[in-house]
C-alpha cells in the first residue's frame, strides 16, 4: 500500500509541476540544452596543416524563454542571450514590442541583471522562468524571476515600469 501512495502522489506532483510549467514558460523551446562548443573554438582540423582559425566574429546564440501579449497594447519577451567569452554564461533580455500600423514594432529592451550573469544551461532549460507577470494598467508592471540553478532556486524578481513604450526599473 506505501508503494502505491508514493507512485501516486509523485505523478500528482508531477502533473502539477507540468501544469505550472506550461502556464509560466510560454513560447519556450522544446529539447535538451545543445552540447556545449570544444574547448577551443577557433581551431578546426584540416588534412596535414594543423589548425585552422576562424577569422569571422561568433554569431551570438539566442533562446526565446517566455512571451507575453497584453490585448494589442503590448508583447514582452525574455530572450536568453549566450555570452559570446564565457560557453557556460548568459544575459537575460527583457523587450516590450508595441503595435504600431498593423504590426508590432520594439520600443524598447533592457537587461535582466547583470550582462554575462545568468547560467545557460538551467536558463535554457525546463522550468527556468520562475516568475514572468505583466500588468495591463498605466504604466504597466513586468516582474521577472530566473531559475539560477535547480540546486540554488530562483532569483529575487526583478520588477520594471512599462511608462509609455519605455522601460523604467521600478
Amino acid at each position: 500500500m506505501s508503494k502505491y501512495f508514493r507512485t501516486r502522489t509523485s505523478w500528482g506532483l508531477a502533473l502539477a509541476a507540468t501544469a505550472t510549467a506550461a502556464t509560466v514558460t510560454i513560447g519556450a523551446t522544446t529539447g535538451g540544452p545543445p552540447n556545449p562548443p570544444p574547448a577551443d573554438p577557433q581551431a578546426r582540423p584540416t588534412a596535414g596543416q594543423g589548425k585552422e582559425t576562424q577569422t569571422g566574429p561568433r554569431t551570438t546564440e539566442r533562446r526565446r524563454i517566455a512571451t507575453s501579449v497584453l490585448d494589442r497594447d503590448f508583447t514582452f519577451t525574455l530572450t536568453a542571450l549566450r555570452s559570446r567569452t564565457d560557453p557556460l554564461a548568459a544575459s537575460v533580455r527583457l523587450q516590450v514590442f508595441t503595435f504600431e500600423d498593423g504590426a508590432w514594432r520594439e520600443s524598447d529592451r533592457a537587461l535582466v541583471g547583470k550582462a554575462d550573469s545568468w547560467f545557460w544551461f538551467p536558463l535554457t532549460g525546463h522550468h527556468a522562468v520562475c516568475e514572468f507577470s505583466t500588468s495591463g494598467t498605466e504604466p504597466a508592471a513586468v516582474a521577472v524571476s530566473m531559475l539560477i540553478t535547480p540546486s540554488i532556486g530562483c532569483s529575487p524578481a526583478e520588477n520594471f515600469r512599462i511608462d509609455h513604450g519605455r522601460i523604467v526599473p521600478a
